[in-house]
């Protein structure tokens, strides 16, 4: 993949897709200051790994999860290493089974499309119908990596900010999850 070795403090100075201007447009209102790269479509944690090099900082995993009935939508953030197994979720959230959510769920009510989930989408979610978990493990970290809700750019975020500042803003809440590293943890 190839990835622009410039780290900008500033969006770009052209216009962007609609979704992913929303998320500067939004970040400047709240006087967020960040660092972005820009590279080809990254939509996978490995795709992320020589991003994470160049912004120094680790990508968050982002899942738009839905539960059977597709009447509860979750977005979870978790560390990218990190691996999900949806049966512990699920058992946190008093859910019988947890999938993905459809690439429609995902544009309607976060702005994105597959591979662009992130953070930011939830100021598009005007109607609260996503429901933010965050695992535990991510809180260490002093940077949430993230896309501007556009798998073309990545940014660096202070963890203070986000919950601090860009979570409150947008209106919704945290719920807070311990997600195990392996299978045999419970």
């Amino acid at each position: 993949m190839t990835i622009d070795p410039i780290v900008y403090s500033a969006r770009p100075a052209e216009k962007r897709s609609p979704s992913e201007d929303r998320c500067y447009d939004f970040l400047e209102e709240q006087g967020i200051s960040f660092e972005r790269v820009d590279h080809e479509h990254a939509d996978t944690i490995e795709a992320c790994l020589n991003v994470e090099k160049v912004l120094g900082c680790k990508i968050c995993k982002n899942l738009l999860l839905t539960n059977r009935q597709m009447t509860d939508l979750y977005l979870l953030l978790m560390p990218g290493d990190k691996p999900f197994r949806t049966k512990f979720l699920s058992r946190q959230l008093g859910c019988a089974r947890l999938s993905f959510a459809t690439p429609e769920q995902m544009l309607a009510h976060l702005g994105v499309t597959p591979g662009s989930v992130s953070l930011l989408g939830l100021i598009q979610d005007k109607d609260h119908a996503v429901r933010l978990l965050i695992d535990n493990d991510l809180l260490s970290d002093e940077y949430l990596g993230c896309h501007p809700c556009m798998n073309t750019s990545s940014l660096k975020l202070r963890m203070e900010d986000v919950l601090k500042k860009i979570i409150p803003a947008t209106g919704h809440g945290i719920t807070y999850v311990d997600l195990p590293w392996n299978s045999e943890e419970t």
